[in-house]
């Protein structure tokens, strides 16, 4: 990959920041303000320091407190409004560089709530939506973007945790397509699945990208026919066939695929990534769960809640 071509492609992650600020008039469903009495749901594991990514903006929530504690020791409580996701990024900002200077975890580490709160930890989506999965079964979806760091990271706890998730749990991933570059990432994702190939090349995608810095598309993402040639010479060397791979990128099921994964970004109105929807009724992210780990574990404790009920 050229020197320009990757400062071009650095740039542009940081200023997409795994996030696209979509237009007013892409009628999603609204987000309830905060309940007066919020589901209790208490989180199976402590917080560790982890990247957070963007929340989205509930409408309407609830004010916390925060416990930041301080290098002396010392803690110092403040009140914090918690749809200001700017706020709450300076602060874990702020912790983190704390740590660093210190070599001490817990000065980066802001205390949790004790339970999960509507409107705090996640955000009820009204009126819910229909969601795909069979009767019984619990659907969670994983927005993401193949070349979102945020994205790749969270993946290393989504793959066991899809590994090892109860029976009722439908889950699926899907891409988002805000921009030629996520389209083209996103037609790789959906002609694995075509091919039967996902499960085993999904974190061999990432890893080319974030570990052997290879995009996986053009220098120009309107090039759309140098990106198929890199993406087929990439999977030749799993064993996929140029031609089969060809058939399938262009096949009538890959862009069905492609179509209803866009109107899935519109319907939830994503505008940042990693974010999760559980069972058409209720959104989470990074940021607004605390953690990575604790994410997952909010996912977790929403579907079981569903599948209760």
């Amino acid at each position: 990959m050229s020197m320009r071509w990757t400062l071009v492609f650095g740039l542009t992650l940081l200023l997409a920041a795994c996030g696209k600020q979509e237009s007013a008039d892409q009628g999603p469903p609204a987000r309830a303000p905060a309940a007066a009495t919020a589901p209790k749901i208490d989180p199976a594991t402590p917080p560790p320091t982890a990247d957070q990514q963007k929340a989205p903006a509930p409408a309407q929530a609830e004010s916390s407190k925060i416990t930041i504690t301080n290098e002396d020791g010392t803690e110092t409580v403040e009140d914090t409004a918690a749809d200001n996701a700017k706020h709450n990024a300076m602060l874990a900002a702020v912790a983190s560089t704390v740590a660093a200077a210190t070599g001490t975890a817990a000065a980066a580490t802001l205390t949790p709530p004790a339970i999960w709160q509507e409107g705090v930890n996640y955000t009820r989506l009204v009126p819910a939506q229909p969601t795909s999965a069979p009767a019984g079964q619990v659907e969670v979806l994983e927005f993401f973007w193949y070349s979102c760091p945020h994205c790749y990271e969270i993946d290393k706890l989504v793959e066991p945790w899809r590994k090892s998730k109860p029976a009722y749990i439908s889950f699926s991933r899907v891409p988002v397509l805000w921009e030629p570059v996520h389209r083209s990432q996103a037609r790789l994702f959906y002609t694995l699945e075509s091919l039967g190939k996902l499960n085993d090349l999904h974190s061999a995608v990432f890893k080319e990208i974030h570990e052997n810095n290879d995009p996986l598309v053009a220098a120009d993402p309107y090039n759309t026919e140098e990106t198929e040639r890199i993406q087929a010479a990439f999977v030749k060397k799993f064993g996929i066939s140029e031609d089969a791979f060809r058939k399938a990128y262009h096949s009538f099921s890959v862009d069905t695929a492609m179509q209803r994964a866009d109107e899935l970004v519109h319907r939830y109105r994503v505008d940042g990534v990693p974010t999760f929807v559980i069972n058409g009724k209720y959104i989470a992210d990074v940021l607004t769960a605390g953690t990575p780990e604790r994410l997952m574990t909010l996912v977790g404790d929403l579907a079981d809640q569903e599948h209760k009920h």
